[in-house]
């Protein structure tokens, strides 16, 4: 296959069919513990990122212009304080989002960054918005979106917020292993010399990406 782009659409959505939240099996098993399980909740965490297409999607997005660790390391911080934030908030402070509606807002957030690489809001607006506010706002809807999912469970009080917490350090390390791959395979891509041929039609793909979530989720909020 010819086309960079055809490759790493493949590699983003080849997950689509995973839910935004947590599996069945995971599910009974953070309502049947209690107390502290640091190890256990950082392994729950990790899957979630890992399996997590739409926060990957997002975050290849942001990543995808950027050659410097310090700038990946600035942006992808950015997006763990949101989503860190909002899934302790959801969670102890009892906000309740409609979920589909949540999961809408993160598809839309492919979308902005999508159009954003593609230098739209430049020419449509005629100035760019700060894209390292919009990485931290998207975060927090990340975030929001699997507190709405933990909310429908029955979790312990006992240790909740180590667990939670720990949940969270999970979810950079997941962030950390989806990225170093995604990194790998941009950092051979470039090398090819074909990187800014494609880097178009790739990033059109990750904007059709964000909008077929968006249609999925939207007609779940309206079935709903």
């Amino acid at each position: 296959m010819k086309d960079k782009s055809k490759y790493l659409l493949l590699l983003l959505l080849g997950s689509f069919a995973f839910s935004h939240g947590v599996t069945g099996g995971d599910q009974g098993y953070i309502q049947e513990i209690s107390g502290m399980n640091i190890v256990p909740f950082m392994y729950l965490g990790a899957k979630h990122m890992v399996t997590g297409y739409d926060h990957i999607l997002f975050l290849v997005g942001v990543i995808f212009f950027l050659y410097r660790l310090q700038d990946v390391g600035l942006y992808v911080s950015l997006f763990a304080i949101g989503h860190s934030s909002t899934l302790l908030l959801g969670v102890f402070a009892d906000i309740s989002i409609n979920a589909y509606f949540i999961d809408a807002v993160i598809g839309l957030s492919i979308v902005y960054k999508a159009l954003d690489n593609l230098d739209a809001y430049k020419r449509w607006l005629g100035w760019q918005p700060n894209t390292k506010i919009a990485t931290l706002i998207f975060g927090l809807f990340h975030g929001f979106g699997l507190a709405s999912k933990i909310q429908e469970f029955s979790l312990s009080k006992d240790g909740l917020l180590v667990n939670l917490i720990s949940f969270n350090i999970g979810v950079e390390m997941g962030q950390i292993i989806a990225l170093s791959v995604v990194l790998i395979f941009m950092s051979f891509w470039r090398k090819t010399g074909k990187f800014e041929k494609y880097a178009y039609n790739t990033n059109v793909a990750l904007m059709s990406g964000g909008f077929i979530l968006m249609g999925y989720q939207l007609t779940g909020l309206f079935y709903s």
